[in-house]
C-alpha cells in the first residue's frame, strides 16, 4: 500500500504540471530554443550520410537518427505533461541541451573514436531526464508508475548503449538492440515484471501541443533541406545552367514536401488528436510515424546536395537509392499519418509510390538531375492531388451542413 504523499510534495509536483484549462497549450519559447540542438543534430546526420554513402554508412546513420529522434521524442512527452515555464523543468531542458550538444557533436564519429562519448551523453539524457521527473513527483501521482516503468526500460537500453561504446566490434548490434528497447517498449506500455504496464488512456496529454511539437520538427528538417540546398549552391565553383536548374528543382521539391504535409493535414492532425477518445494512443502514433517522415526529409536533403554538386553525373545504385527512397519514405510516412488522421491512406500517395517504383529501374539510364526532376514532379503531383482532394471533401462537407450554420 502506498503511503499518503506529503502535502508539500503534492503541491510541488502539481505546480510543475501543465494547467489543463480547456485551452490548447502552445509551444513555449524555451521549447523552440531546445529544438535548436536538433537543427544541429539533423545537419550532422545528413552530412554524415553524405560522407559515408555506403550500405554500412546508411545503416549506421539510421541507428543514429533513431537515437536523435527518441531523445527528442521522450523530452517532448515530458514537456507535454510538465510546464516548461516552471523553473525546474526549464532548468532540466537547459541541462538536456548542454548534454545534447555534446551528443550531436559526437555523431560523425559515433561509430569511430567518439562512440563512448556519444553513448554516455545519450544515456545521460534519457536516464537523467526520467530520474529528474521521478524526483519531482510524489509516490502516488498518476504519472509516477509510468515513469518508473520508463526508467526501467531506459536503464536497460543505457547499458546497451554504453556497452556498444566500449565494444566497437559489437557496437552496431548493441545499439540496434538499444534502439529497439526504446522504440518498442511504449507499444507494450513499458511492461516490466513486477511493475505492470501503462495504458495510453491513463495519459492525460495536451493533444494540440503534441501535434504542434511534431509539426515543428518537420519544419526543422525542411529547414535543413533548404540550408543544404543553399550552402551547396554557394560553394559551387560555377553557376552553370545545370546547377541553377538543379537548385530550382530541389527548392521546388522542398515546397512540395511542405505542401503535402502542412497544407491541410497538419491542422486536421491537431484536431484529430484533440478530439480523440484516447489522445494518448493517437499521440503515440504521431511519434511513431513522424520518425519516417523526418527520415525522408533528411534523405531528400542529402539527395539535393548530390544533385546540385554533380547535376550531370551518371547515376549509380547508391545515388538512385537516395534520390528515390527519400521521396518514397516521405510519401509513405505522410500516407500513414493521414491514415491516422483521416482513417484512410490517400489514393494520391498510393499513385506517388507506384510512380516512384516505376522510376527506380529507369533511373539507371540517366543522370542525377533528371532523376531528381522526375522524383520532384511526383512530389508535386501528390501534393497537388491531395490538396485538391482535401478541398473537395471540405467543400462537400460545407454544402452538406450549410443549413446548420
Amino acid at each position: 500500500m502506498n503511503r499518503p504523499s506529503h502535502p508539500q510534495h503534492h503541491h510541488r509536483s502539481a505546480s510543475l504540471l501543465r494547467v489543463r484549462d480547456g485551452h490548447e497549450a502552445r509551444v513555449s519559447f524555451v521549447e523552440l530554443f531546445f529544438d535548436l540542438i536538433y537543427v544541429f543534430a539533423v545537419t550532422q546526420l545528413s552530412h554524415n550520410l553524405l560522407e559515408k554513402l555506403t550500405p554500412e554508412g546508411a545503416i549506421q546513420t539510421l541507428v543514429l537518427w533513431f537515437a536523435v529522434w527518441l531523445a527528442w521524442q521522450y523530452t517532448a512527452w515530458v514537456t507535454n505533461w510538465f510546464d516548461p515555464e516552471a523553473l525546474p523543468i526549464r532548468s532540466l531542458l537547459f541541462a538536456i541541451m548542454l548534454v545534447g550538444l555534446v551528443m550531436a557533436a559526437a555523431l560523425p564519429e559515433a561509430f569511430g573514436e567518439r562512440g563512448l562519448v556519444f553513448a554516455v551523453a545519450y544515456a545521460a539524457i534519457q536516464v537523467g531526464r526520467t530520474l529528474a521527473v521521478l524526483a519531482s513527483l510524489e509516490r502516488g501521482h498518476e504519472l509516477a508508475a509510468n515513469f518508473r516503468r520508463m526508467l526501467g526500460w531506459l536503464s536497460i537500453s543505457a547499458v546497451l548503449w554504453i556497452a556498444g561504446g566500449l565494444l566497437p566490434q559489437y557496437r552496431l548490434g548493441l545499439w540496434i538492440a538499444a534502439v529497439a528497447c526504446e522504440y518498442v517498449s511504449p507499444m507494450t506500455g513499458f511492461w516490466l515484471p513486477g511493475l505492470g504496464r501503462s495504458r495510453t488512456d491513463d495519459w492525460t496529454i495536451e493533444g494540440g501541443h503534441l501535434a504542434e511539437r511534431c509539426q515543428l520538427f518537420v519544419i526543422v528538417a525542411l529547414g535543413e533541406t533548404l540550408l543544404m540546398t543553399g550552402a551547396t549552391l554557394a560553394h559551387a565553383h560555377e553557376w552553370e545552367i545545370p546547377v541553377l536548374i538543379a537548385f530550382a528543382v530541389t527548392f521546388l521539391g522542398a515546397v512540395a514536401m511542405w505542401w503535402m504535409y502542412f497544407d491541410t493535414s497538419s491542422k486536421d492532425g491537431s484536431e484529430a488528436i484533440v478530439e480523440a477518445d484516447d489522445p494518448g494512443r493517437i499521440g503515440a502514433y504521431f511519434h511513431y510515424v513522424h520518425v519516417a517522415i523526418v527520415a525522408g526529409v533528411i534523405l531528400c536533403a542529402v539527395g539535393n546536395e548530390l544533385v546540385i554538386a554533380h547535376p550531370d553525373q551518371r547515376i549509380d545504385g547508391l545515388h538512385a537509392a537516395v534520390l528515390i527512397l527519400g521521396p518514397a519514405i516521405y510519401v509513405l510516412g505522410n500516407g500513414i499519418y493521414k491514415q491516422v488522421v483521416y482513417g484512410r491512406f490517400p489514393l494520391s500517395h498510393v499513385a506517388g509510390l507506384v510512380l516512384l517504383a516505376i522510376l527506380a529501374p529507369a533511373s539507371f539510364f540517366t543522370d542525377l538531375l533528371m532523376v531528381s526532376g522526375l522524383s520532384t514532379a511526383v512530389l508535386v503531383l501528390v501534393a497537388g492531388w491531395e490538396a485538391c482532394s482535401r478541398r473537395a471533401v471540405h467543400m462537400a462537407y460545407l454544402d452538406e451542413h450549410a443549413a446548420d450554420f
